[in-house]
């Protein structure tokens, strides 16, 4: 009695909770776009009011976490269609045959079938994804295998084993993340902003993607980075790149990470603690441990490419890759800008030519905020992580819903809100699939215009406007 008089309230939302999930997972479909916000809203208002009434009972809140993702363990994901092309990729390699080299229509289209339940996996995957090349990289590669040994001929039991992982990985952030707060005297319970959010929970463990693996590697390495464990914090890196390529775009941001110290072995655990305390500027980078670091990176990603190495291989995946910066474009901001911009002058889409330049605008800005600052902390590091991935988000030509999490994930260790705010507004985006069926299929850029007015207009907030009413 005395646990319900507490709990009562907390309690009754995690079972409004529960059978909110329960009906996005098994009694929806993303064309029906009523329902779709509806859910989505009363799931955010649930999240709201759990974090302020059990703020503070971290156990409670992590039973939570894990009951509405234990919702979705037989479900088909209803958002995305990508898990087939997993399930696909998987099996191919258990044939024997490397998924670099070969597309899934090439099969299809001679009638040829190499993997068991072929036609249901190409149906589901759609025409667009299986006439590209895989794009995956090989840690990824072998979450697909483990789904295929476990459930080689169901594709129910193939998302389950994918989902599972997917889950397994989220509680390891969890883990790391608590651990990492705590070092960095940042209030432990806002890892729940991600882990008990229901953009976090439907995007990965609901529609299985697989940023919460990528996700879960890095925030070790920064873990074990921050605790001086530099080696190890390498190779766990380079397994963050092998689970998706996003990572590659914070390795320039941690030249700086290294100054040159005079710390021994038992004193590797407070080197952050002075790094933070120490403000000389005049401090050198420690080229002979930069080096290391980068090459422990560099050796450890080639070798997780080596199985499925060839010059065809390279061949394929970077033209596959380029397609996200030069044939690709969905919810986009600055990009669709640009792309008016274009047609005002030339009369058709620039996307070549605007994905180029954005790519080198990015590295560009990546690379000016790598020598920003002469001292770094890990904080600074994370919050330059934020805007460094801000940055891509905001100039790329598709935003899918789920490549946010990244941004989620870093916001927990800073103090700004945007992410936050976009993971709500991000569903908005699936309103694109208004026109599915109609001749245009174009997506309606009000809606698009709506989003991210909003974000920016919170970014704004966070970036000028508190720090000004802070100050004065």
């Amino acid at each position: 009695m005395q646990f319900w008089k507490f709990y009562k309230i907390p309690l009754l939302l995690t079972f409004v909770g529960l059978f909110l999930y329960w009906l996005f997972s098994y009694n929806l479909i993303r064309t029906e776009y009523t329902k779709l916000i509806t859910f989505y809203t009363a799931l955010w208002i649930i999240f709201i009011l759990l974090l302020k009434y059990a703020k503070d009972n971290i156990k409670f809140l992590t039973i939570i976490a894990f009951l509405f993702r234990a919702v979705f363990i037989l479900a088909i994901p209803n958002l995305s269609q990508d898990f087939y092309r997993f399930i696909w990729d998987g099996r191919m390699i258990l044939e024997g045959f490397n998924p670099y080299l070969y597309t899934p229509v090439s099969f299809i289209d001679t009638q040829n079938f190499p993997v068991a339940q072929a036609r249901e996996l190409y149906a589901g995957m759609g025409q667009l994804n299986g006439s590209h090349f895989t794009n995956y990289p090989p840690l990824n590669q072998l979450c697909f295998v483990i789904a295929g040994l476990f459930s080689g001929h169901s594709i129910l039991g193939s998302a389950m084993v994918l989902r599972l992982l997917i889950v397994a990985a989220d509680f390891g952030t969890l883990y790391f993340g608590k651990r990492l707060l705590k070092q960095l005297n940042i209030p432990v319970k806002n890892i729940f902003w991600y882990i008990l959010n229901p953009f976090i929970i439907i995007e990965l463990t609901g529609n299985l993607h697989f940023e919460g693996v990528m996700i879960f590697f890095l925030v070790w390495s920064l873990y074990l980075l921050h605790s001086g464990k530099w080696k190890w914090a390498a190779v766990i890196f380079a397994l963050s790149i092998s689970v998706k390529l996003i990572p590659l775009l914070f390795l320039p941001l941690l030249f700086r990470y290294f100054k040159s110290t005079s710390l021994n072995d038992q004193n590797k655990n407070n080197e952050i603690l002075k790094r933070v305390q120490n403000d000389d500027s005049s401090s050198k980078i420690d080229f002979k441990k930069l080096i290391s670091f980068y090459g422990i990176i560099g050796l450890t990603t080639c070798l997780l490419f080596a199985p499925f190495f060839s010059s065809e291989f390279i061949n394929n995946y970077t033209q596959t890759v380029a397609l996200w910066f030069q044939n690709f474009e969905f919810n986009a901001s600055i990009y669709y800008v640009a792309r008016e911009i274009g047609y005002l002058f030339t009369g058709y889409n620039e996307i070549a030519l605007i994905g180029k330049i954005v790519s080198v605008v990015i590295v560009v800005f990546v690379l000016v905020l790598s020598f920003y600052k002469r001292q770094i902390s890990t904080k600074t590091l994370l919050t330059t992580m934020l805007f460094a991935f801000s940055f891509y988000l905001f100039l790329s030509t598709t935003v899918h819903p789920w490549y946010l999490a990244t941004l989620l994930i870093l916001s927990v260790f800073t103090n700004y809100k945007f992410p936050l705010v976009w993971s709500f507004v991000i569903i908005f985006s699936y309103l694109a699939y208004i026109n599915l069926n109609k001749a245009d299929k174009s997506e309606n850029l009000w809606i698009i215009a709506f989003e991210y007015g909003i974000v920016y207009a919170v970014l704004i907030w966070d970036v000028l406007i508190s720090k000004r009413l802070k100050h004065q």
